[in-house]
């Protein structure tokens, strides 16, 4: 069996004597997408910070492409590849959109100048459907266009892996659907994904594969349709109504 292209192994964070993470192991596959659901308090975001090196791990190991790189610094993270939004987004205001996309380029993304890494990030705009607000300063645009800079910005770093914290959180149907086609054409591209989401919707349109969150611990995971049957995930997180809207949808 190859190696994954992401193992975390009995990986645990502790803050003082909240358990926010408790002996998390996991695979991650290359070209996977995986949701990772839960709770609010799971643990999840906790998980990718210490993934990406925002928090250190207190116990455990995490492997990427096979090097250990359990309690790597945030920039590490980037330039071997593990991209990351953030659930609540903080471009750099002062500065325009094309140049904040810049940054990740020139930072992580191996752009060999400023014009190669301004050019990339025009790209990227592009891509994510910002193309005519390059030159805007970032502190002007909306919600659902600041969490579409977020995503270049990430893409910007030529991730290996893409971890998505509620990039959909605040965007309306038309929105969610205009993000949920644009992770797939990444995902096409060859990135492996991590979404972190709420919406149900999002969780069964996109993932391949299903980890479940609660109270830190990894309770269960799986694909979509297993998950959806599972007493545990149904009572810590679904909860009955979903349960009986499902299976009035299946009868």
């Amino acid at each position: 069996m190859s190696a994954p292209l992401l193992e975390l192994t009995n990986v645990s964070r502790h803050f003082g004597g909240v358990r926010a993470v408790q002996n998390v192991s996991a695979r991650i596959e290359a070209g996977e997408i995986v949701g990772l659901i839960g709770p609010n308090g799971a643990g999840k975001t906790t998980l990718v910070n210490v993934i990406t090196g925002a928090h250190r791990a207190t116990g455990g190991e995490i492997h990427f492409m096979g090097e250990r790189v359990t309690n790597q610094k945030p920039y590490q993270a980037a330039r071997r590849g593990l991209s990351r939004t953030f659930q609540i987004v903080q471009p750099f205001p002062s500065m325009t959109v094309r140049e904040n996309v810049a940054a990740g380029a020139l930072f992580a993304g191996k752009a060999i100048s400023r014009r190669a890494a301004m050019d990339a990030a025009e790209a990227h705009l592009n891509f994510v459907g910002l193309g005519k607000l390059v030159d805007a300063p970032a502190s002007t645009l909306t919600l659902p266009n600041r969490k579409r800079l977020e995503l270049a910005k990430s893409l910007a770093m030529r991730p290996r892996m893409l971890l998505l914290d509620e990039v959909n959180a605040g965007l309306n149907l038309s929105e969610i659907d205009e993000a949920l086609r644009l992770i797939r054409e990444i995902a096409a591209q060859g990135v492996t994904i991590i979404i972190i989401e709420h919406l149900m919707k999002v969780v069964l349109g996109l993932s391949q594969r299903i980890l479940v969150l609660h109270h830190g611990e990894l309770t269960a995971e799986g694909a979509p349709e297993d998950i959806l049957e599972d007493e545990r995930v149904i009572e810590a997180y679904l909860g009955d109504r979903f349960a009986k809207r499902r299976q009035g949808a299946q009868s």
